[in-house]
């Protein structure tokens, strides 16, 4: 079977996934704009008027941060223009926000986008691995600070605080396995791959030039700490803007929208959930209706009532519909679509394995992967 024929399968086989989580998310998204009442959500949208701007202004600090953060994870002897890293960080995002289960597309697509600016695959996926390492533990802490705060300060339902228990037991296991990881070097995903590829899963996937790939990318992602002790701490700091910027952009929201003055307590516990739902329905497009659901009901817990939290999360939507138009400007700039970067992603991928047959390339593509 022909690579084309192979990836036509494959999409065929996860399109029905993606309608039902679609039709379910809009399903809610319904329900609880029925529920919160369209009038309210209406009134709320017009007193945001010119204010979605300012909004705009505020969460355009949070792509930047990330994308100067990647190029800070760059080693020599390569370097990556904020710039480009800017482009390549709107335009796969971008694509993950469109695609079902578009983070396994979107965060390749990334370092693939960088690569005709310099920086090889090699270079370019190890610092994207590293930068998403930095922000998921910064993610790791929001969570868990945020719950807390909720926990402590706010009364809260059985239901809604049995969750939160959860999510903070969640995000300090989370938090404590991330660290004995980093801390061991325990190169779990190598290991995960070997010991399925011994138990005779995957075995034409998981090829030996595949399997050193993924090697390679730990031993370089876990000497990074090692060999850049003076970035690690800008790097966390400029993570933490991110969260910062989101807070920030959450409390004008809420000024706008709101009768009720919030406060900035408020306002960093919203920004935490969100955080929450964006990890669990990372695989829901613009995560339609999750978002609608989580924040219309955290929200009335919090005594803005159900109408302030759907507007939240529908004006964050449309925020989110903005900076994924400009990634895919940014895509159709560089004459591609994003069925093009989802093929050039699988085919990356899918070098490898091909790689396999040819011993000599192999052994050029693991030296290159091992380039420190």
């Amino acid at each position: 079977m022909s690579e084309h024929a192979k990836r036509k399968r494959a999409a065929r086989r996860f399109a029905p996934v993606g309608i039902v989580f679609a039709v379910i998310g809009v399903a809610l998204f319904v329900y609880f704009v029925r529920r919160a009442g369209v009038a309210e959500i209406m009134q709320g949208m017009r007193r945001l008027g010119a204010g979605f701007v300012l909004i705009l202004l505020v969460s355009g600090i949070r792509p930047i941060v990330r994308s100067l953060a990647w190029t800070w994870c760059v080693e020599a002897p390569y370097t990556l223009r904020l710039r480009d890293a800017f482009v390549a960080f709107m335009t796969g995002d971008a694509v993950g926000n469109v695609v079902p289960f578009g983070v396994v597309v979107g965060e390749p697509a990334k370092a693939i986008l960088v690569r005709e600016r310099g920086v090889p695959l090699s270079a370019g996926v190890p610092a994207m691995a590293v930068e998403y390492l930095f922000y998921s533990l910064s993610v790791m802490a929001l969570i868990f600070a945020g719950t807390v705060a909720l926990l402590l300060s706010f009364p809260l339902p059985k239901v809604l605080r049995s969750a939160s228990v959860g999510v903070l037991a969640g995000a300090a296991l989370g938090a404590f396995a991330a660290f004995l990881v980093v801390r061991l070097q325990w190169k779990f995903v190598s290991r995960t791959l070997a010991l399925l590829h011994r138990r005779g899963v995957g075995r034409r996937t998981l090829t030996a030039a595949r399997r050193e790939r993924v090697r390679a990318l730990e031993d370089r992602v876990y000497g990074f700490a090692a060999r850049n002790r003076a970035r690690l701490v800008p790097l966390l700091l400029l993570e933490s803007c991110f969260h910062l910027a989101g807070v920030v952009e959450v409390y004008i929201t809420l000024y706008f929208i709101s009768d009720i003055a919030p406060t900035i307590l408020m306002a960093f516990v919203l920004e935490a959930v969100n955080r929450v739902i964006n990890v669990v329905f990372k695989f829901v497009p613009l995560r339609v209706g999750v978002d609608e659901a989580g924040t219309g009901m955290l929200a009335s817990a919090l005594q803005l009532g159900v109408g302030i939290g759907v507007t939240l999360a529908i004006v964050r939507k449309a925020r989110v519909v903005v900076w994924t138009a400009l990634g895919i400007l940014f895509l159709v700039m560089r004459g591609l679509s994003v069925r093009a970067v989802m093929d050039e992603a699988e085919q990356s991928v899918a070098r490898a394995a091909e790689i396999n047959q040819h011993p000599a390339e192999a052994s050029e593509l693991v030296e290159e992967a091992k380039i420190s």
